[in-house]
C-alpha cells in the first residue's frame, strides 16, 4: 500500500508541477503583455526594473495557476491510469478507489492551504507592490493617491475631511462624496458631485504631490440649505507615502480593516441651523441656492450613503472571494479523479480541454459574484461559494459511483 500511495502521489505531483508552471506562464505572459511590455518598448524603464515587475507578478499568477494546474493534473494522471488498466489492476488486488486516492485528497487539502496563502496574503501583496512600482515608473501618483471605493482622510486649512470616490479611471472621477467633519463620525458639510477630474503637480518640495480635484455639477448640503455649483475645486497635498491598494488587490487582513473602517464610519450630519450663505465654501459659479425641503435633504444623503454601501459590499465580496477560491483545489480534485477515470484516455489534449471547461464554469460563478458586488440585495458574497458546493457535491457523487464501479 505504501508503494502504491507513493507511486500515485509522485505521478500527481509531477503532473501538478508541470501544469502549474504552464498555467502560471500563461497568466504571467498576459499580464506582462498588458502592463510591462509597453514600459519596456517605450524606453521608460531599465530592463532590471522590468525583471523586478515580472517577479512581483509571479505570486499573483500562481493564485490562478494552482487550482487550474491541480484539476488538469488529476484528469491527466487518472485518465492515463484508467486507459492503461493500472487502476483495474490495483482494485483487483482488493483495494478500493477511496483507499488509493487518499494521499491525493490529502495533497489537495495541503494545496488549499497553499492557495489560501497565495489568495489572502502573498498574491495581493505582490500585486500591490507591482502596482506601486508601476505608478512610480509612470508618475501616476495622483490617481494612486485617490483610490476608488475607499474612505480617504485628509486635513486642509485646519479642517478635517473624509472623501470617498466610487470610480477613478485614470484621473476621471465618478460619484465623489466629500465630508467636512465636525468630529470623527459627524459631518457638517456634504459635497456631492457625479463627475470630477484629478490634476497633479510637484511643487518646490519633491516629496509632496500637489493634487487639485476639479468637481462639476456640485451640490453642497449644510444644515437645511443646498447650494449648486457648476464647478468646485479641492486642493489636496499628500506626501509620497506608499500607495494604498485597491480593494481587489488587498490582503485578507487589509480587507478586514477596510470593512471595519467603512462600517464604523456610519457618517451622520450634525444638527445645524440654516446658514445665511455658503461663502466660506466658495469657489466658483454659484448657480442656485435654496432652503431645501426634508425630502431633498434625505434624497441627497441617501445618494451619498448608497455609494458607501456599495463599497462595503465590494469589500465583503473581495474577502469571500479570497476565502472561497482557496478551496478550489479540493473541489477540483473530487471532480477531476472520477472524470479522468470515465474519460479513459491517455491523450493530453482531452484532459486539458476538459480541465479548461471546468475552470470556465467555476470562474463563471466567481465573475458573476464579483460583477454583482455593488448589488448587496443579490447576496453576491454567497454566490462565490456556489461553485465550491456544486463541485464538491457533484465530485463526491461521481467518486462514490466510481468506487462502486457504476
Amino acid at each position: 500500500m505504501k508503494t502504491l500511495h507513493k507511486y500515485i502521489t509522485g505521478q500527481v505531483l509531477a503532473s501538478l508541477l508541470l501544469t502549474v508552471g504552464v498555467f502560471a506562464f500563461v497568466v504571467l505572459l498576459l499580464n506582462v503583455l498588458h502592463d510591462v511590455l509597453p514600459l519596456l518598448l517605450g524606453g521608460h524603464v531599465p530592463v532590471w526594473l522590468v525583471a523586478k515587475a515580472v517577479g512581483l507578478l509571479l505570486p499573483f499568477a500562481c493564485v490562478y495557476a494552482l487550482p487550474m494546474g491541480f484539476i488538469t493534473a488529476t484528469l491527466l494522471v487518472f485518465g492515463r491510469f484508467s486507459a492503461d488498466q493500472e487502476l483495474t489492476a490495483m482494485r483487483a488486488s482488493g483495494l478500493s478507489l477511496l483507499t488509493l486516492i487518499t494521499p491525493v485528497l490529502i495533497l489537495s487539502l495541503l494545496c488549499c492551504g497553499l492557495s489560501a496563502w497565495f489568495n489572502m496574503q502573498l498574491g495581493p501583496q505582490a500585486r500591490a507592490a507591482f502596482l506601486n512600482l508601476k505608478y512610480d515608473l509612470l508618475h501616476e501618483g495622483a490617481n494612486a493617491l485617490i483610490p476608488e471605493g475607499q474612505l480617504k482622510h485628509f486635513t486642509y486649512d485646519g479642517k478635517n475631511y473624509q472623501m470617498i470616490v466610487a470610480k477613478n479611471r485614470d484621473g476621471d472621477l465618478e460619484d465623489v462624496n466629500l465630508y467636512q467633519m465636525q468630529n470623527e463620525t459627524n459631518w457638517e458639510v456634504l459635497v456631492h458631485a457625479p463627475h470630477g477630474r484629478l490634476e497633479s503637480s510637484h511643487g518646490t518640495n519633491p516629496n509632496v504631490v500637489q493634487v487639485l480635484i476639479r468637481l462639476t455639477d456640485v451640490r453642497i448640503l449644510r444644515g437645511q440649505t443646498i447650494a449648486a455649483f457648476q464647478s468646485f475645486n479641492i486642493p489636496y497635498a499628500v506626501t509620497n507615502e506608499p500607495v494604498k491598494p485597491k480593494i481587489s488587490d488587498m490582503t485578507f487582513g487589509q480587507l478586514r480593516q477596510e470593512l471595519r473602517d467603512l462600517e464604523r464610519n456610519n457618517l451622520t450630519p450634525v444638527k445645524l441651523s440654516p446658514p445665511a450663505a455658503l461663502a466660506e465654501q466658495q469657489h466658483t459659479n454659484l448657480t442656485a441656492k435654496t432652503n431645501a425641503s426634508p425630502a431633498e435633504i434625505a434624497a441627497l444623503v441617501r445618494e451619498a450613503e448608497k455609494i458607501r454601501g456599495q463599497q462595503i459590499g465590494e469589500a465583503r465580496v473581495a474577502m469571500h472571494r479570497e476565502i472561497a477560491f482557496s478551496f478550489a483545489c479540493f473541489g477540483f480534485t473530487l471532480v477531476g479523479i472520477p472524470l479522468g477515470i470515465r474519460v479513459h484516455r491517455r491523450e493530453t489534449n482531452i484532459g486539458i480541454a476538459l480541465a479548461l471547461g471546468l475552470v470556465v464554469v467555476y470562474y463563471g460563478f466567481t465573475m458573476l459574484g464579483v460583477s454583482l458586488a455593488a448589488r448587496p440585495e443579490f447576496y453576491p458574497h454567497l454566490i462565490l461559494w456556489l461553485p465550491n458546493f456544486i463541485f464538491q457535491i457533484v465530485g463526491a457523487v461521481l467518486l462514490w459511483r466510481a468506487n462502486r464501479g457504476i
